[in-house]
C-alpha cells in the first residue's frame, strides 16, 4: 500500500506493535514517523522515533540487539502497524525477551520479576550467545561493567534533575540492569541485597546517626 494511506496522529506519529515472526510474542510497542518508517523499510531493521529523546532511534545500534523486518503490515483503519522480525537478541532494554513482562490482570508469571531477570542474566553469562548486549557486558569484562553504571548513575542523576519523571523511570530501569549484571560478575545474588536490606531496617536510625555526626 502507498505510505500516503496510513494515518498518522498530531504529533506525527503512528504505533508500531514489534512481533516475534518465530513465536508471535509480542516484544514491544514503540513509535514510527514517516522517517523512521522509511529507514526501516531501507534497511530492513526496525527504526523507531524516540519521543524521550525527540530523535530516531535504530533498534541495535548501540546493543547489537537488531530487529530484521520479516513483513509489516497496517491495521484495517491504517492508524496501527504490525511489525513482524526475526531478533538478534533481547527486545527489551533490561535484558527481558519482551518488554511487556508486568503482569497486571491474570496469572503472576514471575519469569520477569526480579529474581527472574537475574537468573536470565546468569544464564546469559554461562552460554555468552551471539548478539546479545547481555554477552557483550560479560566478555568486556568487570571494568566495562563498572563503567556502565557509572553512566548510568550520572544518566539517572540527569533526568532527575530535570524533573523529567518519564525518562527517570528509563535511566532507573537501565542502571537496575547494569546493576544486576554487576551482581552477577561478582556472584552477589538478590537475596544477599535483600538479607542486607533487611539489616539496615533494624540499625537504620543508628547507622544514620552516627554518619551525620562525622
Amino acid at each position: 500500500m502507498n505510505l500516503d494511506e496510513l494515518k498518522f496522529d498530531e504529533n506525527g506519529l503512528i504505533p508500531a506493535i514489534v512481533v516475534d515472526d518465530e513465536t508471535g510474542k509480542v516484544l514491544t510497542l514503540a513509535y514510527m514517523n514517516r522517517e523512521s518508517l522509511q529507514v526501516s523499510m531501507e534497511k530492513g531493521l526496525t527504526c523507531f522515533w524516540s519521543r524521550s529523546r525527540q530523535e530516531l532511534w535504530l533498534k541495535g545500534e548501540t546493543s547489537g540487539n537488531y530487529q530484521h523486518i520479516v513483513s509489516i503490515t497496517a491495521d484495517c483503519d491504517c492508524d496501527a502497524l504490525e511489525v513482524r522480525v526475526k531478533k538478534d537478541g533481547p527486545a527489551c532494554h533490561t535484558g527481558a525477551e519482551s518488554c511487556f513482562h508486568n503482569p497486571v490482570l491474570g496469572e503472576k508469571n514471575d519469569k520477569f520479576q526480579l529474581e527472574g531477570l537475574y537468573r536470565l542474566l546468569e544464564s546469559r553469562k554461562k552460554e555468552l550467545p551471539e548478539g546479545s548486549y547481555t554477552t557483550y557486558l560479560f566478555r568486556k569484562g568487570l571494568d566495562k561493567i563498572l563503567k556502565k553504571v557509572g553512566e548510568e548513575s550520572t544518566e539517572v542523576i540527569i533526568a532527575g534533575k530535570a524533573e523529567d519523571r518519564a525518562e527517570t523511570i528509563y535511566e532507573i530501569a537501565d542502571l537496575a540492569y547494569h546493576v544486576l549484571v554487576l551482581m552477577v560478575q561478582l556472584g552477589i545474588s538478590v537475596e544477599d541485597i535483600q538479607k542486607e536490606l533487611a539489616s539496615r531496617h533494624i540499625i537504620d536510625h543508628k547507622v544514620k546517626q552516627e554518619k551525620m555526626t562525622k
